[in-house]
């Protein structure tokens, strides 16, 4: 969907959202979604913003993923403790699709949702590769991340001091 599309579905969003990332290590708030879904209107907005949401036949909220095209003066790369060579953190707002969220909830997991909301979302992305930031004690999210192919190119505290050390993994599309 795209992120009008999405904007209407916020609330199932934020469902998997809070579920999901309320268990360790993320150990997110009501205060931390909160402030995820106070940014997630202008994310939607993005020139580029994808999203898919998983539901049940009688549609409840699985699953979600979004993300967007990272743009030319984006801080992500910014982000990271040990700097990466210019070439790699060179961006055009086409180049890199950051994969800002993926979430299934536990009772759910482990069915392959996870696979084919990524496969759909990717689906649509016509960028040269995909950047994520994953929490390395989420070790089943790495091991996915790993087995559809990213590879780890740093670790960030993403959205500022404070935060948890996370993994900045990449998977090349071509």
């Amino acid at each position: 969907m795209d992120g009008s599309a999405a904007a209407r579905a916020e609330g199932a969003f934020r469902l998997v959202y809070a579920e999901a990332f309320a268990e360790p290590p993320y150990n997110e708030t009501e205060d931390d979604v909160a402030a995820a879904f106070q940014r997630f209107p202008s994310q939607a907005g993005r020139h580029g913003f994808l999203a898919a949401l998983a539901r049940t036949e009688d549609g409840e909220p699985v699953g979600m993923a979004y993300g967007f095209p990272l743009a030319p003066d984006t801080g992500w790369w910014d982000e990271l403790a040990e700097p990466v060579p210019d070439d790699m953190r060179r961006e055009d707002g086409r180049r890199t699709f950051g994969l800002m969220e993926l979430a299934v909830r536990d009772p759910w997991r482990g069915q392959g949702v996870a696979r084919r909301l990524h496969e759909t979302l990717l689906d649509g992305v016509e960028a040269e590769r995909v950047l994520l930031n994953v929490h390395p004690g989420s070790e089943a999210a790495s091991a996915a991340y790993r087995a559809w192919g990213y590879r780890k190119v740093g670790e960030a505290r993403p959205w500022g001091t404070g935060a948890d050390l996370h993994d900045v993994m990449l998977l090349d599309l071509r």
